[in-house]
């Protein structure tokens, strides 16, 4: 992501960088109550509490971003919450998209770069890094039900996803990440 913002601003894009959840004074109160928690949380919680982050994400970061003609990149957006609550806490699709419409009030992204790892792969980097969270230490079943709802989407709107090889060199990835973007904000 930081390579990408930073190619799109010496191309002269405005560019905000973001993630989710995390990115608002709220919302980094809500992640570190929800992801470094060492109590149990509840499906319903852990749903809610992404949806309320998202809510303050849209209207506090996303949009005004986008009113002012920015370019905004977002690590994790609403395809996180089908796939991981949807398919990975078990959720209806009906419940999903019913909480993630009140939490973007439609905002829908024009691009979403699908960065493609095997989940052995994804694990063993997770595994690496300095700190992990809750949703860092799941069973390789839900990563198999998160994964295939991915690729469920990306079949289901193939024109709004770019699918990118994530096992290859971080100059390869990035390369194909601007290429993907470019293709979209140049026209």
């Amino acid at each position: 992501m930081r390579l990408l913002g930073a190619e799109l601003c010496s191309r002269g894009f405005d560019v905000v960088t973001t993630f989710e959840p995390g990115d608002t004074p709220l919302g980094k109160r809500l992640r570190e109550a929800f992801l470094e928690t060492e109590e149990i949380v509840s499906p319903t919680a852990e749903l809610l509490l992404f949806a309320a982050d998202r809510a303050q994400h849209v209207d506090h970061l996303i949009r005004p971003a986008l009113s002012e003609g920015k370019i905004v990149i977002s690590d994790r957006y609403a395809d996180a919450t089908r796939a991981y609550q949807g398919a990975g806490r078990g959720f209806s699709e009906e419940t999903i998209e019913e909480v993630i419409r009140i939490a973007t009030s439609g905002l829908k992204p024009d691009l979403t770069l699908f960065f493609e790892l095997s989940i052995e792969e994804s694990l063993s980097r997770a595994g690496s890094r300095e700190s992990n969270n809750r949703m860092d230490i799941e069973k390789h079943d839900f990563y198999e039900r998160v994964r295939a709802k991915y690729h469920e989407l990306i079949a289901g709107e193939p024109k709004r996803f770019t699918v990118i090889d994530a096992a290859r060199p971080i100059e390869d990835i990035s390369r194909d990440a601007a290429k993907a973007v470019l293709s979209l904000v140049s026209k």
